[in-house]
């Protein structure tokens, strides 16, 4: 187990969609797009008016695999957030000592992991203690919305070890769901930005774990037309389970729900 003191959901974009899906996810969440950093000016920030920064942007052609490759698709992984930089390198082994596997060691400090179904995370220090409320719309009838949880698609093979593991490496609670058993949810500590929701893939031909982004929101329809109009597309209302699918500009799924902005809780 390590301490976990915040989490940062990092969207991977290759150069071709990079601009769109920085502009429309500063749009979803109405935050401020920040000056470019790295190495190759690949990473931005999405700045909350109030509160600390919990969504980032990669500009994936400048980051390189150990084996020479670069993503060449949207995704999305997980900054694991500890609290000192010396912290690091130890939640790094332990990580490795419950399955997960070093694939990257930077200069700069952090350190990138697979799980052990193969998602990618990165063990990070950075000083981030203030979670930002949700934004308020008031040109769509004054309803809230947050971007508050990662949703780790999980084929089904691998379901129950990538919950073992996340449940493990957190020390946070692994809660199931009566209603819908392909869920499970880790009860995160007050002041942490985003949730972690884990679900069960049905038919699904993928054999790697991969993440979305889902939204919270106190009206569902109103949010979805917003997101509409910032360019998403609509590819599935579930009828009586309190979400909406949609795909952003660049091809990233990601999902508009029920849940309480505030508490990120079904009412």
């Amino acid at each position: 187990m390590i301490r976990v003191v915040w989490l940062t959901a990092f969207l991977d974009l290759p150069p071709e969609v990079h601009g769109a899906g920085s502009r429309f996810w500063s749009g979803v969440t109405g935050y401020a797009v920040s000056p470019a950093r790295g190495d190759e000016a690949e990473f931005t920030t999405l700045l909350p008016p109030r509160g600390d920064p919990f969504v980032k942007v990669q500009r994936t052609v400048a980051v390189r695999r150990p084996d020479g490759s670069s993503p060449d698709r949207p995704s999305i992984h997980l900054d694991v957030h500890v609290p000192t930089a010396a912290d690091i390198a130890l939640a790094a082994e332990a990580a490795v000592s419950l399955g997960a596997r070093v694939v990257h060691r930077s200069s700069h400090g952090y350190i990138v992991l697979h799980s052990p179904g193969g998602l990618t995370f990165c063990l990070v220090h950075e000083r981030l203690r203030q979670r930002p409320a949700p934004s308020r719309w008031s040109d769509d009838g004054g309803h809230e919305s947050l971007v508050d949880q990662v949703c780790v698609d999980i084929p089904a093979g691998l379901f129950e070890s990538e919950c073992a593991f996340w449940a493990d490496i957190t020390g946070w609670e692994l809660r199931t769901s009566g209603a819908h058993p392909e869920l499970a949810h880790l009860a995160r500590p007050d002041g942490i930005p985003l949730r972690l929701l884990l679900q069960r893939l049905g038919d699904d031909p993928r054999d790697v774990v991969t993440a979305h982004l889902d939204l919270a929101s106190s009206d569902r329809a109103a949010e979805t037309r917003r997101h509409e109009r910032l360019g998403a597309v609509v590819e599935r209302v579930g009828p009586g389970v309190g979400w909406t699918v949609l795909t952003d500009p660049t091809g990233l799924r990601y999902c508009i729900t029920d849940r309480d902005p505030r508490t990120g809780l079904v009412p």
